[in-house]
């Protein structure tokens, strides 16, 4: 790679676009750009910004730089940090060029940190190859394979599983439904002692309520929420209850909801919305023809979007399926939503990609809106998949744009504080130090058009 850069530097300038350029070959300067630097919510205007050896050395006004520097123009632009993917699924196939894909589409959509959520042995070797500059991408950060029901056999089969994740030196632990109670403590008491944390579906033998006093890193897609407001619950059967509660929403509680909220607050739990699941899958206004018209499915297999398809269309013909109900059960989730951002429970920007109807990268910037629609504003929006995930991550870093940071950024056409979709509407990428322009973006999505 380094060869590869080291000649493209000799390269006339209408040619760079093509190619990533490297901060640690030259200096990258973005000039006359407005910062939205993510402290607090402002907009530093007419900036100069300059990135060397991968991170940010400088932002200013009055900044002086080298001649060798490849400057890009950013007036009328807008600069944010990298955004991250917290509920990303890399494909846990033994062949690496699958991931290879959904690591570009990523990328392309300013996507510079996520959490695998699906994971392989093979995972860990990307990751490596990702943190060495050997791809460039994402960090990505790994949970390893699923403990569910099947999965898991006894609780020492649980325990035994976290001890060789943890020795296999997986970032996380990945839980799916159909955990019993004592298959589950024994897990959450192991992980604890070894020091890994878990993170991702609540099981309905352990229920929401148990769950945000076990130690949970992260719930995501608000698994547990919706049903632990239910009464009587634990008489219903995982049919009658629905995809995260949805065909018992109208039973919930909405007294408990402070309880619950509390409750995740005093656990330190993180939560991973994952809205764009639910607005896009399980609600009805999205349907099959209107997802095979959006032009991000282009990136996906066929077999794949007639997968996602049919997974729709099932949902909806079940006799349990009210329309009706089910936007009242979205209302809920966006309620639900609006109540940790109020109470201070802690945001993470995550769209459950690639999965049905969500296409990696692309609905990210869906679920940002997604954000918005159930009340935060642009600015906290943004936090959850920047400031957020830099403090969950423990980054001291990352997530805001300042002088001393890694330079993980997002050049945009607009103003992102002012309308979110602003966010889709990308001119380049600064990944890891590595300059991506929006040609080079186009040139490589243009590779993976089905």
């Amino acid at each position: 790679m380094k060869i590869v850069i080291a000649f493209v530097l000799l390269l006339p300038v209408g040619l760079w676009a093509q190619t990533p350029v490297d901060s640690r070959q030259r200096p990258l300067v973005i000039t006359h750009v407005n910062v939205i630097p993510m402290d607090v919510e402002r907009v530093l205007p007419d900036q100069t910004v300059v990135i060397e050896q991968g991170k940010i050395k400088a932002i200013g006004t009055k900044v002086s730089y080298g001649k060798n520097a490849l400057v890009i123009d950013g007036k009328g632009k807008y600069l944010i940090p990298g955004l991250a993917e917290m509920h990303a699924h890399v494909p846990p196939v033994d062949e690496l060029e699958p991931a290879k894909e959904v690591i570009t589409l990523f990328a392309a959509n300013g996507i510079t940190t996520i959490r695998g959520m699906l994971g392989h042995p093979r995972h860990l070797e990307l990751r490596g190859m990702l943190q060495r500059h050997e791809i460039i991408g994402p960090d990505l950060y790994t949970a390893g394979p699923s403990f569910n029901g099947m999965s898991i056999t006894s609780p020492a089969a649980g325990a035994d599983l976290v001890r060789k994740q943890k020795a296999a030196g997986y970032d996380f632990l990945k839980l799916h439904p159909g955990l019993t109670r004592e298959k589950f403590d024994t897990i959450a008491s192991t992980a604890k002692r070894v020091g890994i944390p878990f993170i991702g579906h609540v099981s309905s033998g352990v229920g929401i309520w148990h769950a945000i006093t076990s130690g949970y890193s992260s719930i995501d897609h608000l698994d547990g929420f919706v049903e632990g407001l239910v009464p009587g619950i634990e008489r219903m059967s995982d049919q009658q209850i629905g995809l995260f509660g949805v065909f018992v929403a109208d039973q919930a509680d909405t007294n408990k909801i402070t309880a619950l909220i509390q409750g995740l607050k005093a656990g330190n739990t993180w939560v991973v919305p994952t809205q764009a699941l639910a607005e896009r899958w399980i609600a009805p206004g999205m349907t099959p023809e209107a997802f095979r018209a959006e032009a991000p499915t282009r990136y996906m297999k066929k077999e794949t979007v007639n997968q996602w398809c049919e997974a729709k269309t099932n949902l909806a013909s079940n006799p349990l399926y009210n329309p009706e109900a089910v936007v009242r059960y979205v209302k809920l989730r966006r309620r639900l939503i609006l109540a940790c951002q109020q109470q201070g429970v802690g945001l993470l920007l995550g769209s459950d990609a690639p999965q049905v109807f969500n296409v990696p990268g692309f609905s990210a910037h869906q679920e940002l809106e997604y954000l918005v629609r159930s009340g935060l504003t642009p600015y906290q929006a943004l936090r959850t998949g920047t400031v957020n995930v830099a403090t969950y991550l423990h980054h001291a870093d990352a997530g805001v744009v300042k002088a001393g940071n890694v330079a993980d950024l997002v050049l945009l056409n607009g103003n992102p504080l002012t309308d979110i979709t602003q966010t889709r509407k990308i001119d380049g990428v600064m990944m890891h130090g590595y300059w991506l322009s929006r040609a080079y973006l186009d040139q490589e999505l243009k590779k993976l058009e089905k």
